[in-house]
């Protein structure tokens, strides 16, 4: 059975209509407007479910954000784009889907689809890539994975969401061309090629309109241009006009209950301001949702339980794309793979983060996995018995205490006015995140308090630094002794993070090692009529004592220095990147980089390994001997990365973002809004195409870069052109490219297809003749026009058949509003990165 047979089709649009028919007003706008944080209403007189959605995109939340509920937590988006593999993507997205329906989860908020501008985006580390034409092809292959597995998508942000400064309020200025060739082209791509069920619009107004408003980009682009037949819901709060809105194409307006759709929607209609036909309309598109989720009785589902793909195991399919997505930067001698020499002569271990791994960013990404694999911890396993590894902090990243966590046995208890137990449930951390779906037994109207209290076991004795961090007044308790009461509520232009807040320490208390003491956050929370949402948020921080950061420093160069090779890992926090905020910089936070120059001075074998969700400065790169970017690698992460250290598998991954030396190289850097409108003045210069463009600085990473554990020899490429049918099929012509393992080991060779306009000058311009449509339109000096891969033994020769899709040849012409075939002549290069061309050849439109 296809999910889209066009019988079954069919027999949903019969049922849609048929249920659309026995709806009233109320009922419609109900159906229109969020219940709560994550559902729409069940309709029981049409046979209507309510309808679940839930955040991902590395895993499913569910409809409570709990440790009673683990979900599998993959590797970050940036690793999985990394792999440049579409197959990997969908199997991810097949996964996703086996974790929503084990949940009740019918639509997941995912993927996220927006570029990465500049490299200052807090939240990149949620996207794919700087390029659209690989975005959209992971994007695309992730959605049909989900799809495939009988839950929607809701593909976001829909558009121009590429930073986090003012995303509220903030107009991107966008050029019609940069629009169309960069910023929708991902979006285009995944709705003619994976007809999502869902699309969700932006917090941002992009060229005066909002995007929940944007009947020119959502009724007249997405719908109208691309035939999108599935819902736009607005991210949670976007929606700030109920006519603007439903007239704009938006059809959810979510979470409720408080929204501008529903009872507002109704009296708007009723009023005259709304036609009832737009409702109508809306209500098809969330009917037709329902039904394709299996949710509408007497409609068949999209896909029946029978047709879904076989189980996917998370742990294995997390170690993969951890494996896949790494991506090896710099391998002098080579260091890596660590050979048995190398093992047994001894290994020190450095870094906060290879003890309590960075698995992944901050914000509506986050999950709570059952397990984390720490790099430690995965090392000692794969390292045969008696292997010396040695372990040392070396400099703590983080200036800021994190949610309580190892030694800490927690509880969530909620009460009512007089001090009755409601309910409550146990807690991974000391995070307490309750989004609408409140615990068993608690309701909004009768809960008072909320306290998270339990044991904390440290590991080590000293003044262990403790605090808060949420809005509400709270009562801090730690061995007896009372650290804080009062209040704390820090204004923040973004909702979202004023109402989780800043951390601040309270107080500390001196702990001996391995001594149980009973702790206590007392919270009582902002009533639930204050808060736009109905939520609970706050969390109990906790520090280990402060050691001398000189003395830490010393101990890791000591281990170093003693060591056969050591490897350091260093990484971003969550207040460096997450959602709600943009960076400020690109250096690594605290005294990483001093510890990495300090370790190198000492040990000619030293291995960094980067857990960052998107670029960050690398000064000591040229000192080290190897670096490896590991991303934010999910609940796996020291498996996977035991594995690539000691080569029982290639770090497969080529960049899909740029790495600048400096953050001052950047082409875009720019994310803060003047007067409240950012400008997209660079037009189609973003990334490669940006540093292709001027002069300066090379970037310390190319797009596109990896050396993987093998080389490899291009030997020949040839252009098929096109026939009729392939023009039919929007293909422009096929590639063929002959390659060699001229290495000494297996691997994965990433063949990168670049296409350069040949009339183009040296400054990125090139005019278009009049069959074109425009006249001196700038094209970059290259693009990304497919890619395709290979693996082979030591010696193997392959063919790689690749073929190149003809948009990646057309421009959009602001003057006619279409898309138009440049007149080329063409070279296409074939290489292994977009900085290391190895064979050319002409093409010709």
């Amino acid at each position: 059975m296809t999910p889209y047979a066009k019988g079954a089709d069919a027999e949903r649009e019969r049922t849609v209509e048929s249920a659309l028919g026995k709806l009233d007003l109320t009922a419609k706008t109900r159906l229109l407007a969020g219940q709560d944080m994550w559902t729409l209403p069940a309709l029981g007189r049409i046979g209507l479910g309510s309808l679940v959605m839930s955040d991902g995109p590395i895993g499913v939340r569910g409809r409570r954000w709990t440790a009673d509920d683990p979900s599998v937590a993959l590797p970050s988006p940036t690793a999985l784009a990394a792999s440049w593999d579409p197959g990997l993507a969908r199997r991810a997205g097949r996964l996703l889907a086996q974790e929503a329906n084990s949940k009740g989860v019918h639509v997941l908020l995912a993927p996220t689809v927006n570029l990465h501008r500049g490299p200052l985006g807090g939240r990149h580390f949620e996207a794919y890539s700087e390029d659209p034409y690989l975005t959209g092809v992971i994007g695309t292959a992730y959605v049909l994975g989900v799809q495939d597995g009988g839950v929607g998508v809701t593909v976001k942000h829909f558009v121009g969401n590429d930073a986090e400064t003012e995303r509220f309020t903030v107009d991107n200025r966008i050029g019609e061309r940069a629009l169309r060739e960069l910023y929708l082209a991902p979006f285009e791509a995944i709705v003619t090629g994976a007809r999502p069920w869902g699309v969700m619009a932006a917090y941002n107004t992009v060229n005066g309109v909002p995007m929940t408003e944007h009947d020119a980009l959502i009724n007249g682009v997405l719908r109208g241009e691309w035939g999108f037949d599935g819902v736009v819901v607005s991210d949670w709060l976007a929606a700030r006009s109920t006519g603007a809105a439903i007239r704009g194409g938006l059809d959810i307006a979510m979470p409720g209950p408080r929204t501008v759709y529903g009872t507002a929607l109704a009296d708007a209609v009723r009023s005259g301001e709304v036609a009832e036909s737009l409702v109508d309309e809306a209500v098809r598109r969330v009917l037709r949702l329902a039904a394709r989720a299996g949710l509408l009785s007497g409609a068949p589902a999209a896909v029946a339980v029978a047709d879904r793909p076989p189980g996917v195991d998370g742990d294995a399919l997390a170690r993969e794309i951890a494996v896949r997505g790494c991506v090896l930067l710099r391998n002098e001698g080579p260091v890596l793979p660590l050979d048995a020499a190398a093992r047994a002569g001894g290994i020190a271990l450095i870094g906060a983060a290879a003890r309590d791994a960075r698995i992944l960013g901050g914000g509506s990404a986050e999950v709570f996995p059952d397990h984390v694999v720490s790099p430690l911890d995965g090392l000692r396993r794969a390292l045969p018995a008696g292997a010396p590894l040695r372990y040392a902090p070396g400099a703590d990243p983080g200036a800021e205490l994190a949610p309580a966590g190892a030694g800490f046995a927690l509880r969530a208890v909620a009460r009512d006015v007089e001090g009755g137990e409601l309910g409550g449930e146990f807690m991974p951390n000391g995070r307490v995140q309750w989004l609408g779906d409140l615990p068993p037994g608690v309701s909004y109207d009768r809960l008072h308090t909320v306290e998270i209290r339990g044991t904390f076991t440290p590991r080590v004795s000293g003044a262990h630094r403790f605090g808060t961090r949420g809005t509400g007044v709270f009562r801090l308790t730690v061995a007896g002794r009372v650290l804080y009461e009062g209040p704390q509520h820090d204004e923040h232009s973004d909702p979202f993070e004023e109402f989780f807040g800043r951390p601040l320490e309270r107080g500390t208390v001196e702990l001996i090692a391995g001594q149980q003491v009973e702790v206590s956050l007392l919270s009582v929370p902002p009533k639930a009529a204050e808060l736009p949402v109905e939520a609970v948020g706050f969390s109990l921080l906790h520090g280990e004592p402060e050691r001398d950061p000189e003395e830490l420093l010393a101990e890791a160069v000591e281990a170093a220095r003693g060591a056969h090779t050591a490897i350091v890992v260093v990484a971003t926090t969550e207040r460096v990147e997450s959602e709600g905020f943009d960076r400020t910089d690109l250096r690594l936070p605290g005294r990483q980089d001093e510890l990495v120059a300090r370790v190198a001075a000492v040990n000619p074998r030293t291995v960094v390994v980067v857990n960052a969700g998107s670029p960050v400065e690398l000064p000591w790169r040229e000192e080290v001997a190897a670096v490896l970017l590991a991303w934010f690698p999910g609940q796996e992460a020291g498996a996977a990365l035991a594995d690539v250290l000691l080569g029982a598998a290639e770090p497969g991954g080529r960049l899909p973002t740029t790495w600048p030396a400096l953050l001052a190289d950047a082409p875009v850097s720019r994310v803060t809004p003047t007067e409240g409108v950012l400008a997209y003045d660079e037009g189609l210069f973003i990334g490669y195409r940006g540093w292709d463009r001027r002069p300066g600085p090379a970037p310390a990473y190319p797009f596109g870069h990896g050396l993987g554990y093998t080389r490899w020899e291009y030997e020949g490429l040839s252009v098929d052109h096109g026939d009729p049918v392939d023009a039919e099929e929007g293909i422009l012509a096929t590639a063929r490219v002959i390659l060699r393992n001229a290495g000494s080991r297996p691997g994965r060779e990433v063949v990168q297809l670049y296409l350069a306009d040949a009339s183009a000058s040296a400054s990125g311009s090139a005019s278009a003749s009049a069959s074109a449509g425009a006249s001196a339109a700038e094209r970059p000096a290259r693009w990304l026009a497919a890619f395709g891969a290979v693996t082979a033994p030591p010696g193997g020769r392959r063919e790689v058949v690749i073929p190149i899709p003809r948009r990646v040849a057309e421009a959009w012409d602001p003057a006619t509003s279409s898309w138009h075939l440049l007149p080329g002549p063409f070279t296409l290069t074939a290489g292994h990165s977009s900085a290391d061309p190895r064979i050319s050849a002409p093409l010709v439109p």
